[in-house]
């Protein structure tokens, strides 16, 4: 029979392992809760149809333009994106720090808002927001919506890189978005690779 040091032994570790599992269930509680806030977050939008107005002989205030990405304050909200056939429909903000992709998809502040030209990417936690990209098609479409306007693009390639290659992330000619994840889907810890998603703009439907 075991001593009773060694049973003392076993009944720390146990409360040990049940406090860490309670700690553990609180964290992850913390965080759900947290990025359900953020998303449940209004986020303003444009109006696909102009509200009328009356005639009028007053000079109209100059149209605000929208602020670059150097000038959003990081984590703050600037939209959606959509992909409709995986039912994906998430919040963008914009940075790509930890505390942004724990909450939100992440605009990487380094390159072009989706309203701009050039390429524009974004980033996700492979086991949250951006779980359902495993079964991207090329030829799927996606939307992002912004308080400047909502703009329509179709998946043009996907492809598998190391981290390092940062080539996905080269200015384009064409309007594109890139979509930046973590690969395998399936693997444990810190994925070695990264799953890239590319689409380029089209005319909205």
């Amino acid at each position: 029979m075991a001593s009773d040091a060694t049973r003392r032994r076993l009944t720390a570790i146990e409360r040990l392992l049940i406090l860490g599992a309670v700690v553990c269930l609180c964290w992850c509680g913390f965080v759900v809760v947290r990025a359900w806030r953020f998303q449940s977050r209004a986020i303003p939008v444009a109006s696909s149809t102009p509200a009328p107005s009356a005639p009028s002989t007053q000079v109209e205030a100059p149209v605000e333009t929208p602020a670059g990405p150097s000038a959003l304050p990081i984590g703050e909200p600037m939209g959606r994106i959509e992909v409709p056939r995986l039912h994906v429909s998430a919040a963008v903000a914009n940075g790509d720090d930890d505390g942004t992709l724990m909450v939100a998809i992440g605009h990487l502040p380094d390159t072009p808002f989706p309203l701009e030209a050039g390429n524009s990417a974004l980033a996700g936690h492979r086991d949250t927001f951006f779980r359902q990209l495993r079964n991207i098609r090329v030829g799927d479409d996606m939307r992002v919506t912004t308080p400047y306007g909502d703009f329509t693009y179709q998946v043009s390639r996907t492809l598998i890189v190391t981290p390092e290659d940062l080539s996905v992330l080269e200015p384009t000619a064409d309007p594109t978005l890139t979509l930046i994840t973590c690969y395998p889907f399936s693997y444990v810890g810190h994925a070695p690779k990264r799953f890239i998603v590319q689409a380029v703009r089209v005319p909205a439907f």
